[in-house]
Protein backbone atom coordinates (compact mmCIF):
# COMPACT_ATOMS: atom_id res chain seq x y z
CA UNK A 1 0.00 0.00 0.00
CA UNK A 2 1.20 3.27 -0.42
CA UNK A 3 1.24 6.27 1.51
CA UNK A 4 -1.96 8.13 1.68
CA UNK A 5 -2.26 11.94 1.78
CA UNK A 6 -5.28 12.97 3.94
CA UNK A 7 -7.18 16.40 4.71
CA UNK A 8 -8.95 17.15 8.12
CA UNK A 9 -12.68 15.48 6.70
CA UNK A 10 -10.97 12.34 6.61
CA UNK A 11 -9.03 12.70 9.28
CA UNK A 12 -11.35 10.74 11.97
CA UNK A 13 -12.12 8.02 9.32
CA UNK A 14 -9.28 7.19 8.57
CA UNK A 15 -7.57 6.72 11.64
CA UNK A 16 -9.90 5.25 13.55
CA UNK A 17 -11.70 1.65 13.70
CA UNK A 18 -9.04 0.33 11.85
CA UNK A 19 -7.65 -2.69 11.95
CA UNK A 20 -4.01 -1.95 11.36
CA UNK A 21 -2.11 0.37 13.18
CA UNK A 22 -1.94 3.93 11.79
CA UNK A 23 1.18 6.24 11.24
CA UNK A 24 0.10 9.79 10.36
CA UNK A 25 3.00 12.25 9.37
CA UNK A 26 2.36 15.52 9.71
CA UNK A 27 4.14 17.99 7.40
CA UNK A 28 4.56 21.11 5.53
CA UNK A 29 5.46 22.38 2.18
CA UNK A 30 7.84 25.17 3.49
CA UNK A 31 9.79 22.35 5.94
CA UNK A 32 12.80 21.43 4.82
CA UNK A 33 13.23 18.48 7.36
CA UNK A 34 9.81 17.22 5.96
CA UNK A 35 11.39 17.27 2.72
CA UNK A 36 14.70 15.47 3.81
CA UNK A 37 11.44 12.79 5.95
CA UNK A 38 9.61 11.82 3.11
CA UNK A 39 11.93 9.24 1.27
CA UNK A 40 11.59 7.50 4.57
CA UNK A 41 8.17 7.97 5.33
CA UNK A 42 7.26 6.98 1.31
CA UNK A 43 9.52 3.79 2.10
CA UNK A 44 7.76 2.54 5.79
CA UNK A 45 4.69 2.83 3.96
CA UNK A 46 5.70 0.86 0.96
CA UNK A 47 7.99 -1.89 3.46
CA UNK A 48 4.91 -2.33 5.83
CA UNK A 49 1.84 -0.96 4.26
CA UNK A 50 0.07 -4.45 4.43
CA UNK A 51 0.77 -3.98 8.16
CA UNK A 52 0.75 -0.69 8.58
CA UNK A 53 -1.43 2.52 7.61
CA UNK A 54 0.76 5.16 6.97
CA UNK A 55 -1.11 9.13 6.34
CA UNK A 56 0.48 11.97 5.00
CA UNK A 57 -1.37 15.18 6.20
CA UNK A 58 -0.35 18.62 5.03
CA UNK A 59 -0.22 20.82 8.64
CA UNK A 60 -1.85 24.48 7.21
CA UNK A 61 -4.78 23.49 5.69
CA UNK A 62 -5.69 21.09 8.36
CA UNK A 63 -6.25 22.67 11.61
CA UNK A 64 -8.50 20.59 13.45
CA UNK A 65 -5.76 17.13 13.17
CA UNK A 66 -3.21 19.49 13.75
CA UNK A 67 -4.63 20.39 17.27
CA UNK A 68 -6.69 17.20 18.11
CA UNK A 69 -3.00 15.32 18.06
CA UNK A 70 -1.02 18.42 19.64
CA UNK A 71 0.86 18.88 16.97
CA UNK A 72 3.86 21.47 17.70
CA UNK A 73 5.82 21.23 15.43
CA UNK A 74 6.95 19.54 11.89
CA UNK A 75 7.56 17.12 10.64
CA UNK A 76 5.70 14.91 13.14
CA UNK A 77 4.86 11.52 13.71
CA UNK A 78 1.68 9.89 15.44
CA UNK A 79 1.11 6.21 15.82
CA UNK A 80 -2.38 4.99 16.47
CA UNK A 81 -3.00 1.29 17.63
CA UNK A 82 -6.45 -0.04 18.48
CA UNK A 83 -7.83 3.51 18.27
CA UNK A 84 -4.98 4.72 21.03
CA UNK A 85 -2.17 7.13 20.22
CA UNK A 86 0.82 5.06 21.38
CA UNK A 87 3.97 7.18 20.12
CA UNK A 88 4.13 10.65 18.95
CA UNK A 89 7.26 12.38 17.92
CA UNK A 90 8.47 15.65 16.98
CA UNK A 91 11.20 16.54 14.66
CA UNK A 92 12.71 15.04 11.83
CA UNK A 93 14.31 11.65 12.58
CA UNK A 94 16.61 9.36 10.23
CA UNK A 95 15.10 5.96 9.01
CA UNK A 96 16.84 3.77 11.67
CA UNK A 97 15.61 5.45 14.11
CA UNK A 98 12.50 5.35 12.90
CA UNK A 99 12.13 2.48 12.49
CA UNK A 100 13.73 1.80 16.25
CA UNK A 101 10.85 3.62 17.16
CA UNK A 102 8.29 1.93 15.31
CA UNK A 103 9.59 -1.30 16.56
CA UNK A 104 8.98 -0.96 20.05
CA UNK A 105 4.66 -0.65 19.43
CA UNK A 106 4.90 -2.86 16.75
CA UNK A 107 6.33 -6.65 16.59
CA UNK A 108 6.54 -6.83 13.10
CA UNK A 109 9.24 -4.42 12.11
Amino acid sequence: MSLLEITDAEFEQETQGQTKPVLVYFWASWCGPCRLMAPAIQAIAKDYGDKLKVLKLEVDPNPAAVAQCKVEGVPALRLFKNNELVMAHEGAIAKPKLLELLKQELDFI
